[in-house]
Protein backbone atom coordinates (compact mmCIF):
# COMPACT_ATOMS: atom_id res chain seq x y z
CA UNK A 1 0.00 0.00 0.00
CA UNK A 2 2.84 2.20 1.27
CA UNK A 3 6.34 1.56 -0.74
CA UNK A 4 9.28 1.73 1.78
CA UNK A 5 10.86 4.39 -0.69
CA UNK A 6 7.91 6.65 0.08
CA UNK A 7 8.07 5.76 3.88
CA UNK A 8 11.58 6.52 3.93
CA UNK A 9 10.80 10.64 2.15
CA UNK A 10 7.97 10.84 4.45
CA UNK A 11 9.62 10.03 7.42
CA UNK A 12 12.40 12.99 6.55
CA UNK A 13 9.38 15.22 5.76
CA UNK A 14 8.08 14.36 9.53
CA UNK A 15 11.16 14.87 11.33
CA UNK A 16 11.44 18.43 9.41
CA UNK A 17 7.64 18.94 10.89
CA UNK A 18 8.33 17.38 14.42
CA UNK A 19 11.05 19.86 14.18
CA UNK A 20 8.57 22.85 13.60
CA UNK A 21 6.49 22.48 16.09
CA UNK A 22 8.89 22.19 19.40
CA UNK A 23 12.17 19.69 19.51
CA UNK A 24 12.43 18.69 23.04
CA UNK A 25 15.96 20.68 25.09
CA UNK A 26 18.54 18.54 25.49
CA UNK A 27 17.23 18.39 29.67
CA UNK A 28 13.75 18.31 28.76
CA UNK A 29 12.20 14.58 28.39
CA UNK A 30 9.09 13.70 26.22
CA UNK A 31 6.40 11.51 26.89
CA UNK A 32 3.99 10.29 24.66
CA UNK A 33 0.66 7.98 24.12
CA UNK A 34 -0.07 6.09 21.36
CA UNK A 35 -3.04 4.05 20.03
CA UNK A 36 -1.56 2.37 17.65
CA UNK A 37 -4.15 0.22 16.11
CA UNK A 38 -1.70 -3.49 16.37
CA UNK A 39 -3.97 -5.62 17.97
CA UNK A 40 -4.80 -8.74 15.71
CA UNK A 41 -7.54 -11.24 15.62
CA UNK A 42 -5.23 -14.16 16.84
CA UNK A 43 -2.45 -14.65 18.97
CA UNK A 44 1.48 -14.62 17.17
CA UNK A 45 -0.36 -12.74 13.80
CA UNK A 46 1.40 -9.15 15.37
CA UNK A 47 4.79 -10.74 15.94
CA UNK A 48 4.32 -12.58 12.66
CA UNK A 49 3.42 -9.30 10.79
CA UNK A 50 6.12 -7.38 12.72
CA UNK A 51 8.79 -9.88 11.78
CA UNK A 52 7.68 -10.50 8.46
CA UNK A 53 9.14 -6.93 7.60
CA UNK A 54 6.40 -6.75 5.12
CA UNK A 55 3.25 -5.07 6.96
CA UNK A 56 2.42 -1.97 5.82
CA UNK A 57 0.50 -0.59 9.04
CA UNK A 58 3.55 -2.31 11.08
CA UNK A 59 5.79 0.11 8.72
CA UNK A 60 3.75 2.86 9.20
CA UNK A 61 3.45 3.03 12.78
CA UNK A 62 7.34 2.68 12.81
CA UNK A 63 7.62 5.53 10.96
CA UNK A 64 5.24 7.61 13.28
CA UNK A 65 7.26 6.75 16.13
CA UNK A 66 10.60 7.07 14.56
CA UNK A 67 9.31 11.11 13.01
CA UNK A 68 8.37 11.99 16.79
CA UNK A 69 11.05 10.54 18.77
CA UNK A 70 9.62 10.00 22.30
CA UNK A 71 11.61 9.26 25.31
CA UNK A 72 9.18 7.28 26.74
CA UNK A 73 6.33 5.68 24.84
CA UNK A 74 2.61 3.97 26.37
CA UNK A 75 1.36 1.91 22.93
CA UNK A 76 -1.88 0.90 22.95
CA UNK A 77 -4.09 -1.16 21.38
CA UNK A 78 -1.04 -3.49 21.25
CA UNK A 79 -1.32 -7.28 21.67
CA UNK A 80 0.82 -8.67 24.55
CA UNK A 81 2.42 -12.00 24.36
CA UNK A 82 3.92 -13.48 27.89
CA UNK A 83 7.72 -13.16 26.91
CA UNK A 84 7.68 -9.69 24.92
CA UNK A 85 8.19 -11.20 21.67
CA UNK A 86 6.15 -8.84 19.97
CA UNK A 87 7.46 -5.56 22.20
CA UNK A 88 11.08 -7.11 21.29
CA UNK A 89 10.60 -7.10 17.47
CA UNK A 90 9.12 -3.46 17.19
CA UNK A 91 11.68 -2.08 19.49
CA UNK A 92 14.10 -3.92 17.51
CA UNK A 93 13.02 -1.68 14.26
CA UNK A 94 12.62 1.11 15.79
CA UNK A 95 16.49 0.40 16.83
CA UNK A 96 17.28 -0.07 13.48
CA UNK A 97 15.94 3.82 12.86
CA UNK A 98 18.37 4.74 15.76
CA UNK A 99 15.66 4.85 18.47
CA UNK A 100 17.10 2.56 21.10
CA UNK A 101 13.97 1.47 23.74
CA UNK A 102 16.10 -0.85 26.03
CA UNK A 103 13.10 -1.15 29.12
CA UNK A 104 9.88 -2.87 27.94
CA UNK A 105 7.58 -3.32 30.24
CA UNK A 106 3.99 -4.79 30.25
CA UNK A 107 1.41 -6.84 32.20
CA UNK A 108 -1.08 -9.65 31.23
CA UNK A 109 -4.31 -7.36 30.09
CA UNK A 110 -7.72 -8.16 30.80
CA UNK A 111 -8.86 -8.04 27.27
CA UNK A 112 -9.89 -11.77 26.15
CA UNK A 113 -9.76 -12.39 29.40
CA UNK A 114 -12.43 -15.16 29.50
CA UNK A 115 -15.05 -15.20 32.29
CA UNK A 116 -17.86 -18.40 31.13
CA UNK A 117 -20.39 -15.79 32.15
CA UNK A 118 -23.00 -13.90 29.90
CA UNK A 119 -21.33 -10.44 30.96
CA UNK A 120 -22.99 -8.01 28.14
CA UNK A 121 -26.37 -9.21 28.59
CA UNK A 122 -27.15 -11.15 24.93
CA UNK A 123 -28.14 -13.91 26.48
CA UNK A 124 -24.65 -15.78 25.56
CA UNK A 125 -21.32 -16.53 27.49
CA UNK A 126 -17.94 -16.97 26.17
CA UNK A 127 -17.93 -14.52 22.98
CA UNK A 128 -15.56 -11.32 22.94
CA UNK A 129 -18.21 -9.12 25.26
CA UNK A 130 -18.28 -11.30 27.63
CA UNK A 131 -14.06 -11.23 28.30
CA UNK A 132 -12.95 -9.01 31.08
CA UNK A 133 -11.98 -6.37 28.59
CA UNK A 134 -13.60 -7.07 24.80
CA UNK A 135 -10.88 -9.77 23.44
CA UNK A 136 -11.08 -12.62 21.51
CA UNK A 137 -8.38 -13.67 22.97
CA UNK A 138 -6.24 -12.98 26.19
CA UNK A 139 -4.09 -10.53 25.98
CA UNK A 140 -5.53 -9.23 22.73
CA UNK A 141 -5.09 -5.29 22.43
CA UNK A 142 -2.95 -4.70 25.36
CA UNK A 143 -0.46 -1.86 26.05
CA UNK A 144 3.01 -1.92 25.87
CA UNK A 145 5.95 0.74 27.55
CA UNK A 146 8.44 1.60 25.71
CA UNK A 147 11.48 3.64 27.85
CA UNK A 148 15.10 4.81 27.03
CA UNK A 149 15.36 5.13 31.19
CA UNK A 150 14.82 2.14 33.62
CA UNK A 151 11.17 1.02 34.88
CA UNK A 152 11.64 0.50 38.62
CA UNK A 153 9.42 -3.06 38.22
CA UNK A 154 9.62 -3.61 42.19
CA UNK A 155 7.49 0.01 42.50
CA UNK A 156 5.31 -0.77 40.16
CA UNK A 157 1.32 -0.85 41.52
CA UNK A 158 -1.40 -2.73 39.02
CA UNK A 159 -4.78 -1.70 39.75
CA UNK A 160 -6.31 -4.46 36.62
CA UNK A 161 -7.83 -7.13 39.36
CA UNK A 162 -10.15 -4.49 40.97
CA UNK A 163 -13.79 -5.52 40.55
CA UNK A 164 -15.80 -2.71 39.50
CA UNK A 165 -17.71 -3.58 42.69
CA UNK A 166 -14.96 -2.55 44.81
CA UNK A 167 -14.50 0.97 43.78
CA UNK A 168 -15.65 3.31 46.29
CA UNK A 169 -18.71 5.05 44.89
CA UNK A 170 -19.09 2.62 41.61
CA UNK A 171 -21.97 2.60 39.75
CA UNK A 172 -23.26 -0.30 37.83
CA UNK A 173 -25.54 -1.00 35.43
CA UNK A 174 -29.20 -1.91 36.49
CA UNK A 175 -32.33 -2.65 34.64
CA UNK A 176 -35.83 -2.43 36.45
CA UNK A 177 -33.59 -2.21 39.63
CA UNK A 178 -31.87 -5.31 39.00
CA UNK A 179 -28.43 -5.50 38.34
CA UNK A 180 -27.61 -5.81 34.53
CA UNK A 181 -26.90 -8.42 33.28
CA UNK A 182 -26.78 -10.77 36.62
CA UNK A 183 -25.43 -10.42 40.34
CA UNK A 184 -23.48 -13.41 39.32
CA UNK A 185 -21.71 -11.02 36.21
CA UNK A 186 -21.35 -8.11 38.92
CA UNK A 187 -19.32 -10.26 41.53
CA UNK A 188 -17.05 -11.46 38.48
CA UNK A 189 -16.65 -8.23 36.59
CA UNK A 190 -13.52 -6.32 36.74
CA UNK A 191 -13.32 -2.48 36.42
CA UNK A 192 -10.01 -1.96 34.07
CA UNK A 193 -11.44 -2.76 30.29
CA UNK A 194 -6.96 -3.26 29.69
CA UNK A 195 -5.36 -2.04 33.03
CA UNK A 196 -4.46 0.65 35.01
CA UNK A 197 -0.81 0.44 36.32
CA UNK A 198 1.22 2.92 37.85
CA UNK A 199 4.69 2.00 36.77
CA UNK A 200 7.96 4.53 37.88
CA UNK A 201 10.67 5.51 35.88
CA UNK A 202 13.79 7.24 36.82
CA UNK A 203 15.46 9.57 35.02
CA UNK A 204 18.23 11.00 36.39
CA UNK A 205 17.38 11.51 39.85
CA UNK A 206 13.80 11.99 39.69
CA UNK A 207 11.07 8.80 39.42
CA UNK A 208 8.12 9.67 37.61
CA UNK A 209 5.10 7.63 37.74
CA UNK A 210 3.13 6.91 34.99
CA UNK A 211 -0.46 6.50 35.35
CA UNK A 212 -1.00 4.34 32.37
CA UNK A 213 -4.42 2.90 31.30
CA UNK A 214 -6.82 2.02 27.98
CA UNK A 215 -10.88 2.70 29.10
CA UNK A 216 -13.75 0.76 27.46
CA UNK A 217 -15.50 2.76 24.63
CA UNK A 218 -18.85 4.05 25.87
CA UNK A 219 -20.95 2.53 23.33
CA UNK A 220 -21.75 -0.53 22.23
CA UNK A 221 -24.37 -1.25 24.98
CA UNK A 222 -27.79 -0.31 25.76
CA UNK A 223 -30.18 1.91 27.76
CA UNK A 224 -28.69 0.64 30.72
CA UNK A 225 -25.45 2.18 30.20
CA UNK A 226 -22.80 -0.58 30.89
CA UNK A 227 -20.10 0.79 28.88
CA UNK A 228 -20.99 3.84 29.81
CA UNK A 229 -20.93 3.79 33.55
CA UNK A 230 -17.92 2.11 33.76
CA UNK A 231 -15.75 4.49 31.29
CA UNK A 232 -16.29 7.20 33.94
CA UNK A 233 -15.45 4.65 36.59
CA UNK A 234 -12.79 3.78 34.51
CA UNK A 235 -11.43 7.46 35.09
CA UNK A 236 -12.48 8.40 38.49
CA UNK A 237 -10.31 4.98 39.65
CA UNK A 238 -7.61 7.79 38.68
CA UNK A 239 -9.13 10.45 40.39
CA UNK A 240 -9.41 8.56 43.82
CA UNK A 241 -5.89 7.40 43.72
CA UNK A 242 -4.68 10.92 43.23
CA UNK A 243 -7.06 11.47 46.90
CA UNK A 244 -5.64 8.68 48.20
CA UNK A 245 -8.98 7.56 48.96
CA UNK A 246 -8.51 3.65 47.14
CA UNK A 247 -8.42 1.12 50.27
CA UNK A 248 -4.86 0.89 51.06
CA UNK A 249 -3.51 2.76 48.89
CA UNK A 250 -1.34 5.93 49.32
CA UNK A 251 -1.55 8.67 47.31
CA UNK A 252 1.37 9.58 44.99
CA UNK A 253 4.28 11.39 46.32
CA UNK A 254 6.14 13.02 43.49
CA UNK A 255 5.48 13.86 39.98
CA UNK A 256 3.40 11.77 37.81
CA UNK A 257 1.69 11.60 34.04
CA UNK A 258 -1.73 10.26 33.80
CA UNK A 259 -1.64 8.70 30.14
CA UNK A 260 -3.05 6.56 27.83
CA UNK A 261 -6.95 6.31 25.88
CA UNK A 262 -9.58 7.71 28.07
CA UNK A 263 -11.77 6.95 25.16
CA UNK A 264 -14.14 9.94 26.38
CA UNK A 265 -14.03 13.80 24.73
CA UNK A 266 -14.57 16.91 27.55
CA UNK A 267 -16.87 18.31 25.00
CA UNK A 268 -18.08 15.67 22.06
CA UNK A 269 -19.87 12.06 21.63
CA UNK A 270 -21.46 9.88 23.57
CA UNK A 271 -19.82 9.42 26.33
CA UNK A 272 -20.51 10.94 30.12
CA UNK A 273 -17.89 14.49 29.11
CA UNK A 274 -18.70 16.14 32.05
CA UNK A 275 -16.19 13.69 34.08
CA UNK A 276 -13.77 13.97 31.48
CA UNK A 277 -14.27 18.26 31.29
CA UNK A 278 -14.30 17.53 35.20
CA UNK A 279 -10.71 15.73 35.61
CA UNK A 280 -9.04 17.85 33.01
CA UNK A 281 -10.06 20.94 35.29
CA UNK A 282 -8.15 18.95 38.47
CA UNK A 283 -5.84 21.37 39.54
CA UNK A 284 -2.90 18.42 40.64
CA UNK A 285 -2.88 18.36 36.64
CA UNK A 286 -1.58 20.49 34.25
CA UNK A 287 -3.55 19.73 30.40
CA UNK A 288 -0.93 20.74 27.75
CA UNK A 289 -3.86 21.19 25.24
CA UNK A 290 -2.04 19.08 22.19
CA UNK A 291 -2.76 20.44 18.98
CA UNK A 292 -2.36 19.65 15.42
CA UNK A 293 -2.82 21.43 11.86
CA UNK A 294 -4.39 18.12 10.80
CA UNK A 295 -7.02 17.85 13.40
CA UNK A 296 -8.44 21.10 12.37
CA UNK A 297 -8.13 20.69 8.39
CA UNK A 298 -9.45 16.74 8.62
CA UNK A 299 -12.63 18.32 10.36
CA UNK A 300 -13.17 21.22 8.84
CA UNK A 301 -12.78 19.42 4.93
CA UNK A 302 -15.27 16.19 6.53
CA UNK A 303 -17.45 18.06 7.72
CA UNK A 304 -20.96 15.59 8.33
CA UNK A 305 -20.90 14.81 12.13
CA UNK A 306 -17.79 17.38 12.82
CA UNK A 307 -19.56 19.98 12.15
CA UNK A 308 -22.34 19.71 14.93
CA UNK A 309 -19.07 19.38 17.62
CA UNK A 310 -18.38 21.73 20.46
CA UNK A 311 -15.06 21.26 21.27
CA UNK A 312 -11.98 22.84 19.34
CA UNK A 313 -11.04 19.93 16.47
CA UNK A 314 -7.15 20.44 16.70
CA UNK A 315 -7.22 18.74 19.67
CA UNK A 316 -8.88 15.86 18.09
CA UNK A 317 -6.57 12.93 18.69
CA UNK A 318 -8.94 10.00 16.79
CA UNK A 319 -10.56 10.09 13.38
CA UNK A 320 -13.42 8.03 13.12
CA UNK A 321 -16.50 8.49 10.57
CA UNK A 322 -18.16 11.20 10.36
CA UNK A 323 -20.36 10.27 7.38
CA UNK A 324 -23.61 9.20 8.63
CA UNK A 325 -25.71 10.26 11.61
CA UNK A 326 -24.52 8.00 15.00
CA UNK A 327 -21.01 8.55 13.88
CA UNK A 328 -18.81 10.15 16.19
CA UNK A 329 -16.80 11.91 14.39
CA UNK A 330 -13.46 13.13 15.46
CA UNK A 331 -12.96 13.23 19.18
CA UNK A 332 -10.37 13.76 21.40
CA UNK A 333 -9.82 10.96 23.14
CA UNK A 334 -5.78 10.54 24.04
CA UNK A 335 -3.97 12.13 26.71
CA UNK A 336 -0.73 12.80 28.20
CA UNK A 337 -1.35 14.86 31.66
CA UNK A 338 1.78 15.81 33.65
CA UNK A 339 0.83 16.72 37.40
CA UNK A 340 1.28 20.27 38.24
CA UNK A 341 4.82 20.33 39.19
CA UNK A 342 6.26 19.13 36.15
CA UNK A 343 7.08 22.12 33.75
CA UNK A 344 5.61 21.76 30.55
CA UNK A 345 7.77 22.95 27.77
CA UNK A 346 5.73 21.99 24.42
CA UNK A 347 2.91 19.31 23.39
CA UNK A 348 1.19 18.73 20.16
CA UNK A 349 -0.66 15.90 18.36
CA UNK A 350 0.77 14.25 15.43
CA UNK A 351 -1.40 14.80 12.53
CA UNK A 352 0.18 16.00 9.56
CA UNK A 353 -2.17 18.55 7.43
CA UNK A 354 -0.79 17.05 4.25
CA UNK A 355 1.96 15.15 2.69
CA UNK A 356 2.93 12.07 2.39
CA UNK A 357 3.48 11.86 6.14
CA UNK A 358 -0.29 12.75 6.71
CA UNK A 359 -0.89 9.60 4.70
CA UNK A 360 1.37 7.46 6.37
CA UNK A 361 -0.38 8.81 9.81
CA UNK A 362 -3.56 7.88 8.98
CA UNK A 363 -2.29 4.32 7.37
CA UNK A 364 -1.07 3.55 10.47
CA UNK A 365 -4.02 4.38 13.01
CA UNK A 366 -7.10 5.66 13.27
CA UNK A 367 -5.83 7.74 16.66
CA UNK A 368 -2.51 9.92 16.58
CA UNK A 369 0.45 10.28 18.70
CA UNK A 370 0.39 12.67 21.56
CA UNK A 371 3.24 13.68 22.61
CA UNK A 372 4.17 16.17 25.54
CA UNK A 373 7.53 17.45 26.60
CA UNK A 374 8.56 17.87 30.34
CA UNK A 375 11.64 20.19 31.78
CA UNK A 376 12.49 17.86 35.24
CA UNK A 377 13.60 19.71 38.21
Amino acid sequence: MYPAALLRVAAGLAVALWLAVGMAAAADLRVAAYSSGLARKGPGLLLADIAGGKDAQVAAVVEVIAATRPDILLLLDFDYDMDGLAMRALADLLRARDLDYPYLFALKPNTGMRTGLDLDGDGRANGPRDAQGFGYFPGQGGMALFSRYPVEAAGVRDFSGLLWAELPGATQPQVDGRPFPSAEAQAVQRLSTTGHWVVPVRVGETTIRLLAFHATPPVFDGPEDRNGLRNRDELRLWTLFLDGALPGVPAPDGPFVVLGNANLDPADGDGRSAAMAAFLADPRLTDPMPRSEGGALAAAVQGGVNATHRGDPALDTADWDDAAPGDPGNLRVDYVLPSADLTVTGAGVFWPADGPMAETVAAASRHRLVWVNLRLP
